[in-house]
């Protein structure tokens, strides 16, 4: 394998070196470079000596620089290659959930062990090989993974796939190697939960101490499921059910191990009309991206940030002349109420917040983050939004302009007539945002 350079950072070691775009990286320290991860490891040594390719001819140029200063070279792509696409057909996947005739893109499974440590990607194992596996213990690469079930079977029954029970042996091998892993699991009613879910989690707790945590979802399933794997959502009794087996095996980690290891996300809490654990029940948050323990850190950073408005501030804010909404999806909607109730109250500013039902997707898909445009605009057009409509920046794609069915934010703004804010997910960007700061 081999990687054309499309460009070389102007006073980088490859500059002065010499190197050229349009040259060709084979090897680095006698390694053949296929990838980032090759590129990454390979060049992160004091010295190192590279093969090009220039005009036919090779070249071999030795570089000395700091330890793990990059070379400052640039590639087509930020892999050198394409990325490697799921394999399976998930009973769950969110993804053959879509409505036709959205951006090419959202269809896009990416499956990519690359991508699961240089961007915290989740994978599952199918598309590796066991010279994938060695490469990762190498090169000590700590990775995520989608196990959802240990079950030989029942793996390669929700994944569509006759290797997935197999690749379950990959987590054995890391874990061995020192390898640390995060895990998560969609659990599917019927499927994966109740003695299966025990089943998994005594066989991801046997693999101690690399397995550092793990992430327990529902399924989502939206209204575009004709023709799909018969799937039921989870109701408050199973639900809780499940909260309770995870709670057993949270004791049994934490007595062994020092940590709760398996965490539900958010929605199973709600669902289960549970209230939301105190913050030290998710340790340092390691799933927070999974949606596990996002709401009580939303909560507890508003009113930490809230309350660190000191006197002065305060009075520089009272009665401030700002008159402000928010839009909020149905599964955060109580929660953002009572934040910008507390809001209101210590600065006299008006924020009234809006419900929006996820009409595009279907209204069991409470989230946030899956709100699009087409639903805020027909749920608040002829509402009072005040001077400025505050969103969560998770509703745009890839902090870009564009929602999930293409309206850009200056369309949404036309169409309601009101100037949009977006705030971060933490609770004092929110606050932030609703102070208009």
């Amino acid at each position: 394998m081999s990687a054309e350079i499309t460009g070389v950072t102007a006073n980088s070691p490859a500059a002065k070196c010499g190197i050229k775009s349009g040259d060709i990286l084979e090897a680095i320290n006698g390694h053949k470079i296929s990838d980032v991860l090759d590129y990454m490891y390979y060049s992160s040594e004091n010295t190192v000596t590279l093969l090009l390719k220039r005009d036919k001819k090779h070249l071999m140029l030795k570089i000395r620089k700091s330890e793990y200063d990059d070379l400052g070279l640039e590639f087509n792509t930020f892999l050198m290659d394409k990325k490697q696409s799921c394999c399976n057909k998930c009973v769950f996947c969110f993804i053959d959930q879509m409505p036709e005739g959205m951006r090419q893109t959202l269809y896009f499974k990416d499956d990519d062990a690359r991508l699961s440590f240089l961007l915290g990607n989740y994978v599952t194992l199918t598309n590796l090989k066991q010279e994938d596996i060695d490469r990762i213990i190498e090169m000590k690469l700590n990775i995520n993974i989608s196990v959802h079930t240990t079950n030989p079977e029942l793996r390669c029954k929700m994944m569509n796939n006759r290797f997935a029970g197999e690749k379950i042996d990959y987590l054995r091998q890391l874990s061995e190697a020192g390898i640390s892993m995060n895990c998560q699991i969609v659990l599917c009613p019927g499927l994966n939960d109740g003695d299966e879910l025990r089943r998994t989690l005594t066989d991801l707790g046997s693999l101690m101490p690399n397995i550092s945590s793990v992430a327990i979802v529902p399924v989502g399933l939206t209204k575009f499921r004709e023709g799909l794997y018969p799937l039921t959502m989870f109701d408050k009794e199973g639900a809780g059910r499940t909260i309770d087996i995870i709670e057993e095996f949270q004791q049994k980690f934490l007595s062994e191990y020092g940590t709760r290891l398996v965490f539900p996300s958010d929605e199973f809490y709600l669902k289960a009309e549970r209230p939301l654990p105190e913050s030290d029940f998710y340790e340092e948050y390691p799933q927070y991206e999974n949606g596990v323990g996002m709401m009580r850190s939303l909560y507890d950073e508003f009113f930490a940030a809230l309350n660190r408005e000191d006197a002065l501030e305060a009075e520089k804010y009272e009665n401030i002349n700002r008159d402000i909404s928010i839009a909020t999806g149905a599964a955060a909607y109580d929660m953002i109420s009572e934040l910008a109730a507390a809001a209101e109250k210590k600065f006299g500013l008006r924020c009234k917040v809006y419900k929006i039902i996820n009409h595009f997707f279907g209204e069991t898909i409470t989230v946030t983050g899956l709100l699009t445009a087409g639903d805020i605009i027909s749920q608040l057009e002829g509402k009072e939004l005040g001077t400025e409509l505050l969103l969560s920046k998770s509703m745009i794609i890839h902090d870009g302009d564009l929602f999930l069915d293409d309206y850009t934010i200056s369309d949404v703004e036309k169409k309601l007539g009101v100037k949009l804010r977006f705030a971060e997910n933490d609770g004092g960007s929110l606050l932030d945002a609703i102070l208009g700061r």
